[in-house]
């Protein structure tokens, strides 16, 4: 039998930046197949020059702790480095049938008539679709949206609300995670200098947390130092304006921040004025900078809330949360610029009841594209074209409970987990690979309020 090994291939981008390629096998001679999964996460220095040392972390379901590793980088020229993970073949043979288990993270609403008391962590089997009984990671106030480090080690949730401190704004909160229990200990907080933050993301060399406040209508970005703790914010960008709904478009309301793939380019879904902001992201500095163009605007009264990029890169959809719509552009990748191509209803077209979506979501493979839909209770499927990306209906299928907010794929793929907030539920659904169709199962959990689901692997 062959231990397990990773393989991590480090090549140039188009864009001069390194681009790690990676992925774990293992095989069983004996039984001639295949049997093992991981990742490989690259943590490159923050000023690249040759022979830099950066960081590999190894994510294995057969290792009991995530090890380390450095290289020296080589002029940029794409190499193959091959890493031997140091495990006993009676433990590969014994694992062969075992499922994955993935630790993941719920974020919530703990105020009002929640039940919920902060952040929440449980397993997820991707062999049956079972979720463990999620326990407190910790105790926080409404810690509604997560983003987890590229090293596993750290865990980022906004604080929704509008009161931090006696200011009128919200806050961050930054973790340190327990990889053997999921348990959080507080690292530190900050006022993230507008109300209700919603949404955030940390950037893909994991030095900077760019957050999107909804009330605030404005973005900021935080550093994040080694040991994790946020430190002054690098940059805030204040959005104006207004839309055509006097009730949600009074003014600007940055409802979600997104990267792209190659970390030149972050795009903030303001639904109060009707329009996605481009922007041109320094890693270095951690500074925002108005894009060429700046903006992509869509139809008046939409909301833009969502937004993802496709694999690709050439394709991008934002869901309209007033209008209950998705919007498909075609993307340039050199100047990020975005162009409105498609837009689709989610919704059946003799439904009558209250129109909001909220998550919107594509596949890995960049198949199909998910919205969920509020008041309908559902999220909708659609295949994407690999030629041009555009959207066909494929079914809305019904999420089981109320107010699905949110939802994500587990880390194989086969899996949904739907989040229905007013029904205290997390429901998994089958997903078929072939056409994207949903099958909800009986494995579901109870958890006050849920909004956010993040995987730690």
């Amino acid at each position: 039998a062959e231990s397990p090994q990773f393989e991590a291939r480090l090549g140039t981008s188009e864009h001069g930046g390194l681009v790690p390629e990676a992925r774990c096998h293992g095989r069983l001679n004996s039984l001639g197949k295949s049997v093992y999964s991981g990742r490989v996460d690259v943590v490159f220095p923050a000023r690249m020059s040759s022979n830099d040392r950066a960081d590999i972390t190894l994510h294995h379901r057969h290792c009991a702790s995530r090890p380390t590793l450095s290289f020296t980088i080589g002029n940029g020229e794409p190499y193959m480095l091959r890493l031997l993970l140091l495990i006993s073949i009676p433990l590969c043979i014994a694992n062969q049938n075992m499922a994955a288990e993935h630790r993941f993270f719920i974020g919530t609403y703990t105020r009002g008539d929640s039940i919920s008391d902060g952040i929440y962590t449980a397993v997820f089997n991707d062999e049956t679709g079972g979720i463990s009984e999620p326990v407190l990671a910790a105790e926080t106030d409404n810690p509604s949206f997560l983003a987890i480090h590229p090293n596993g080690r750290f865990l980022f949730a906004v604080n929704e609300n509008n009161d931090y401190e006696g200011r009128p704004t919200g806050a961050v909160s930054a973790f340190r995670i327990d990889a053997d229990t999921g348990r959080l200990s507080l690292i530190n907080q900050r006022a993230t200098e507008g109300g209700a933050p919603c949404h955030c993301v940390v950037d893909r060399q994991g030095r900077f947390l760019l957050i999107a406040n909804y009330t605030g209508g404005n973005a900021i970005v935080f550093p994040i130092s080694e040991d994790g703790s946020l430190g002054s914010y690098s940059c805030l960008i204040n959005h104006t304006g207004s839309g055509p709904d006097p009730s949600r478009q009074e003014g600007p309301h940055a409802h979600s921040i997104n990267l792209s793939s190659d970390n030149r380019y972050a795009y903030v879904a303001d639904l109060g004025i009707d329009r996605v902001m481009i922007y041109r992201f320094d890693p270095q500095e951690g500074l925002l900078v108005p894009g060429s163009p700046e903006t992509a605007a869509v139809a008046p009264g939409g909301g833009p809330r969502h937004f993802c990029i496709h694999p690709s890169g050439r394709f991008a959809y934002t869901n309209h949360e007033l209008s209950a719509e998705v919007t498909m552009f075609h993307r340039d990748p050199a100047s990020g610029g975005l162009t409105a191509r498609q837009t689709l209803s989610t919704l059946p077209a003799d439904f009558s009841g209250r129109k909001s979506t909220s998550e919107c979501l594509l596949n890995a493979a960049g198949t199909h594209l998910y919205v969920s839909n509020r008041g309908h209770e559902s999220i909708a499927v659609y295949s994407v074209s690999p030629d041009d990306g555009e959207l066909t209906p494929v079914e809305i299928q019904n999420t089981g409970g109320e107010e699905p907010r949110n939802f994500n794929f587990d880390p194989s793929g086969k899996w949904l987990l739907a989040e229905n907030q007013n029904s205290d539920t997390i429901i998994t659904f089958a997903v078929d690979p072939k056409t994207g169709r949903l099958t909800q199962t009986d494995n579901h959990v109870k958890v006050g309020r849920p909004i956010c689901i993040r995987f730690l692997d």
